[in-house]
């Protein structure tokens, strides 16, 4: 399904990865500041910015997950941070942030989840008070990627008594008075933490887009983002499948190879099939996406729902092929198996994606 170019690319971007970015000290829990440089350097991160294209989004996210789960992440997070500046920002906005980002100099993150507003992001309270000038924010927000450490934040704000569309998008300095956080510890190594807003003041040219159609703004990204999600989770599953199938090849059980065993040999093909239809169901969302085909936010839910779903499944079959030894700290499945369970939740859980599809089949 990819053309021969495409195809350079992604094999390109895994050669980088695995030459230039594994190697590299991680830092678990947080912000890899060297490591975005290292990745601006070899032009992954200005990759991001060059055209907004989803088929390139997903093949970058693929690529490096299938190497470097801590690479992809960065690389993801700075592009979910920064996409509603480059799609709705003013062009002052997009000067300010943009190339610092691509750079690697600058950290983004994308702000919505509220303590009671996750899958109901619409029902958010973050309240943004008109101050003259500009509104001040009060309130909280959790589950944040690159929280607190990110230098700026895109932040969905009430800004109205209107559901969904009552809100308003701000980009707003890490450093701002009556901004505070911390870390939060979770079972995968992200750097992901809580925010505070006490009283914090943004200026009129800090709002993004339109007052009250901060909505709108979040689901296109979210639209672009949900199928490399499933890009990510693809790769994550490719590289656990790859794993399963070296690991069946030379372990020794019964008189001859675990491969020979049908029970093993069929759940690798069960394994590989799944992935491979996980695959082709990104690439399909991202190329209709680009191509501005009708039906975008179920057919970017399907490739989400179908592709991290299955990559929970390829994962955990392969340690099941592995045994114990997958199980211990340090172990290539061990890091894949907590990695792999927060995409079927963040970005909108599955159940969520499932409701999306459901109601475009009654869409006309």
């Amino acid at each position: 399904m990819l053309t021969p170019l495409e195809q350079t690319f992604a094999d390109e971007v895994k050669a980088m990865a695995a030459a230039s970015l594994v190697p590299m000290p991680s830092t678990p829990g947080r912000v890899n500041r060297d490591l975005l440089k290292t990745m601006a350097g070899l032009g992954l991160l200005p990759r991001l910015f060059r055209d907004a294209s989803a088929l390139d989004l997903c093949l970058l996210r693929e690529s490096l997950a299938s190497q470097s789960t801590e690479a992809e992440t960065a690389l993801a997070l700075q592009g979910l941070g920064s996409y509603p500046i480059i799609q709705s920002g003013s062009d002052s906005q997009r000067d300010r942030w943009i190339p610092a980002v691509a750079a690697g100099d600058a950290v983004a993150a994308f702000a919505l989840t509220e303590p009671s507003a996750g899958s109901d992001a619409a029902a958010l309270t973050l309240t943004a008070e008109p101050d003259g000038t500009g509104w001040r924010l009060t309130g909280e927000k959790i589950w944040i990627s690159n929280a607190p450490e990110a230098d700026f934040y895109t932040v969905f704000a009430r800004t109205a008594d209107a559901g969904s569309r009552g809100v308003s998008a701000f980009v707003v300095p890490g450093d701002r008075p009556g901004l505070a956080g911390e870390h939060l510890d979770m079972i995968s190594p992200h750097p992901i933490g809580k925010l505070t807003f006490d009283g914090v003041p943004v200026e009129r040219d800090e709002l993004l887009g339109e007052e009250n159609r901060g909505f709108q703004v979040a689901m296109r990204t979210l639209d672009l983002f949900r199928p490399s999600v499933g890009a990510f989770a693809v790769g994550m599953a490719q590289a656990a499948l790859d794993a399963a199938v070296e690991h069946a090849g030379t372990r020794q059980a019964f008189g001859g190879p675990l491969k020979d065993q049908q029970t093993v040999s069929h759940t690798l093909a069960e394994m590989a099939t799944r992935l491979e239809a996980a695959r082709l169901l990104v690439y399909s969302a991202a190329k209709a996406y680009d191509s501005r085909r009708p039906k975008i936010a179920s057919r970017s839910a399907m490739a989400k729902l179908f592709a991290t779903e299955t990559a929970q499944f390829v994962v955990d079959a392969a340690i099941q092929i592995h045994g114990a030894r997958a199980l211990r700290q340090g172990h290539l499945l061990e890091h894949l198996y907590r990695e792999v369970r927060a995409p079927r939740i963040y970005e909108g859980a599955s159940e969520i994606q499932r409701t999306i599809i459901a109601r475009d089949l009654y869409r006309l």
